[in-house]
């Protein structure tokens, strides 16, 4: 039996308060069970101004028939240092974006500048976490006419996509790898080296060739 299960037998469950009589037995003296984050406040991450959740997205998304639906993040290294990196959901392309910072002014001036390099009937749609480094959401969409959604609190797998590619993009960036060091050339070049490797989960055509072919039908 876990310390956990313990807990939860003295605690009553409608409310999650310990009798009274009990609390004088405790070290801390605590009369509420909850989690560390519900009995601080809400999780900030959270709090993004006007955002839409990803359950209103819509549902065309799901198939990844339509290439025009990407996926992005954030990852950070040693000494304040980021790269942006966005995957197309039915190609499985990668983009790549070097950014000095993780203030959401610098973020979506990246992502505008990215999201500028494609035609528009590729890019609908973009599904982010619930880093503030993408505040400023609603400017991206002005500027882009690109949808952005936001996976729930602590959901990494709603994108799946682009946690997948994020793995193989640590080949060539190991964890601890200081990023900041890496001209946007030589991100480009990490990006092309994996849009040409075959996947399995695409026939072992390449994301370059998927993305060509869909690139070809718009036009």
């Amino acid at each position: 039996m876990s310390h956990e299960t313990i807990y939860k037998s003295l605690f009553v469950q409608a409310r999650g308060v310990l009798k009274q009589e009990l609390v004088q037995y405790l070290r801390t003296r605590r009369q509420l069970c909850g989690s560390r984050h519900a009995l601080k406040g809400k999780d900030p991450r959270g709090q993004i101004r006007d955002a839409v959740s990803i359950r209103e997205r819509p549902a065309s998304v799901e198939d990844r028939t339509i290439p025009d639906h990407w996926e992005g993040d954030l990852i950070c290294g040693p000494r304040n240092s980021f790269i942006v990196t966005l995957v197309e959901r039915h190609s499985r392309s990668v983009m790549l974006a070097k950014v000095s910072d993780r203030r959401t002014k610098t973020v979506v001036d990246a992502l505008i500048v990215q999201a500028r390099r494609l035609p528009h009937e590729l890019c609908k749609s973009l599904t982010w976490d619930r880093g503030h480094e993408l505040g400023e959401h609603k400017r991206f969409t002005l500027k882009t006419d690109i949808d952005v959604y936001f996976c729930d609190p602590q959901s990494p797998w709603q994108r799946g996509t682009n946690e997948n590619t994020n793995r193989l993009l640590r080949q060539y960036l190991p964890k601890g790898t200081d990023l900041s060091v890496y001209a946007q050339d030589q991100l480009d070049e990490i990006a092309r080296e994996l849009n040409e490797r075959p996947r399995k989960t695409l026939d072992y055509e390449t994301p370059a060739e998927r993305l060509s072919a869909c690139v070809a039908a718009t036009g």
